[in-house]
């Protein structure tokens, strides 16, 4: 089985709101996340990746009921861990949820959501979803103890935080993809499968061959931005191809 990709469109939102966020039925409002969706698909996205924020700084509550109905694809919902957003899933009913910290402060997730700390909570959302027929990923940094209590609460999925492996320097690189292949491993060991996300682009994504036993790579802002030049259809295309490398197991 190849590599798979989900396309996280959240941006074609941020860019949508940058002019009609206070206009938020406007007929004319642009660019439309469910279109780009739709376009991405077609470049080969296994799946959709959005992200209900409280703050609804991009992606609405309608896009993503929007993207459910219109979309003949998986739907990843990423989601903060809180009553609200718990309701939203269970309406929407994605395929899966990645649960996920979420701060007001920060410009877009920075670092996996800690759930060793947060234990209980953690794990009453994963047995509320599954409950509802729904699988659940946790975005967690790639630490062996953090992969280790994800499995042990019953997570279908992690998706480990590659963040400081895209923001990395040349002395600071391998020590990064030591941090993920070790976190694969374990959660491979562990029979969970491990996904990948954040901060990956056209120029190092195939460095990440050097980490086992990865099945998803859910990318978007570097997707969004190649598609300001050639479109999302061949943004996702070209990443595909580079994806394509990757030596499944």
């Amino acid at each position: 089985m190849s590599l798979l990709l989900g396309v996280n469109v959240d941006h074609v939102a941020t860019l949508r709101q940058a002019r009609y966020a206070l206009l938020p039925n406007a007929p004319n409002a642009e660019p439309c996340p469910c279109e780009a969706s739709a376009d991405a698909l077609l470049g080969g996205a296994d799946s959709i990746t959005i992200h209900v924020r409280g703050d609804r700084r991009h992606m609405q509550e309608r896009d993503a009921f929007l993207i459910r109905e219109k979309i003949a694809a998986p739907l990843n919902l990423e989601m903060g861990v809180t009553e609200e957003m718990i309701a939203i899933a269970l309406k929407v009913r994605p395929e899966f949820v990645c649960l996920v910290p979420e701060s007001r402060e920060e410009v877009t997730t920075e670092g996996g959501l800690d759930v060793v700390s947060r234990r209980h909570e953690v794990g009453d959302c994963i047995r509320l979803m599954q409950k509802n027929g729904i699988k659940v990923s946790l975005f967690i940094d790639p630490e062996v103890e953090q992969v280790k209590v994800a499995a042990e609460l019953g997570a279908e999925m992690v998706e480990l935080h590659t963040g400081c492996f895209g923001n990395a320097t040349t002395q600071t690189l391998g020590a990064e993809l030591e941090r993920l292949r070790q976190a694969a491993l374990v959660g491979h060991q562990a029979g969970i499968q491990v996904n990948a996300g954040h901060g990956i682009n056209y120029e190092n994504v195939r460095l990440l061959e050097a980490v086992p036993h990865l099945t998803e790579y859910n990318i978007g802002h570097s997707i969004v931005a190649r598609a300001m030049r050639v479109g999302m259809t061949q943004a996702v295309r070209e990443m595909k191809a580079l994806m394509s490398h990757y030596p499944v197991l």
